[in-house]
């Protein structure tokens, strides 16, 4: 394992101990609103914090995103962090969030590593090393049909102008696929497609430390990951398309019909 991705797992064990141990009694957990539906508790900035101490010890030079944070520091190394990636699961005690951690060299991502704390499930990948699910190697699934295949997705909470273009893809995969889920973290639905559990996957407007391990877990894992459009900006434009390569493809073509021009173009407004 490389020493980067050592620290990470450490750092992802760290915070997981924060969140155990505030999971047992949530009803003394602190939550405030960040904006409308997006809630941050003191959880998430307490496991943050413990995640960037140790990664900062071990790689003092290193610049740091972080969903509660920011960005801080310029280098081409760029650890980007969510603590907790699925505050509202979290919240409500639903058991389905993880720590997410990625480190990037100029602008790609070399390192990945998701934590699901619930299950202790740790999903690791260095890139061109493979990806995998505690020590063991996983692969994308080998599902070549929609029709057949699992997708995964997660529903606009925070802005909501493309909620008509994303209900609309919605329902042409209602009809398409085999079903639809919306378990309510990203990143741990990215890890589940890298693990051949979900074949396919879609969202709207997410952030880059909602993807950025997750994307190279699936990559790594045989997969495919790219914007609404099957381009590499998703990271800039906050749009995702993942999935074994067979239904990669498919996905993209049912929701081609409903990609508005803002679609379209939030790939190039934000720089990517």
């Amino acid at each position: 394992m490389h020493p980067a991705l050592n620290f990470a797992v450490k750092a992802a064990r760290r915070a997981a101990k924060i969140i155990n141990r505030a999971s047992l009694d949530l009803d003394r957990v602190k939550v405030s609103t960040k904006q409308h539906n997006d809630f941050v508790t003191e959880v998430d900035k307490a496991a943050e914090e413990a995640i960037i101490g140790i990664l900062h010890d071990a790689y003092p030079d290193h610049a740091i995103l972080a969903e509660e944070s920011g960005a801080a520091g310029r280098s081409d190394f760029q650890w980007i962090i969510d603590p907790l990636d699925g505050t509202t699961n979290f919240i409500h005690g639903l058991p389905q969030y993880a720590i997410s951690i990625a480190l990037a060299h100029k602008g790609v991502i070399t390192e990945a590593v998701i934590f699901d704390p619930n299950r202790n499930e740790l999903f690791t990948a260095s890139r061109g090393a493979g990806a995998y699910l505690n020590d063991r190697r996983i692969r994308v699934s080998r599902r070549p049909r929609l029709a057949d295949a699992l997708i995964g997705t997660g529903f606009p909470f925070r802005v909501f102008e493309h909620a008509e273009a994303y209900l609309a893809m919605f329902r042409e995969f209602m009809v398409k696929a085999s079903g639809v889920r919306r378990p309510g973290s990203a990143a741990l639905d990215l890890a589940w497609l890298a693990a051949g559990r979900i074949d396919g996957f879609w969202e709207i407007g997410l952030a880059p430390w909602d993807m950025a391990a997750g994307s190279l877990l699936i990559t790594e894992a045989g997969g495919l990951v790219g914007d609404l459009e099957g381009e590499p900006g998703f990271l800039d434009s906050g749009n995702i398309v993942a999935g074994n390569p067979q239904v990669f493809v498919q996905v993209l073509q049912a929701i081609a019909p409903h990609l508005t021009p803002g679609l379209r173009a939030s790939r190039t407004a934000k720089g990517g």
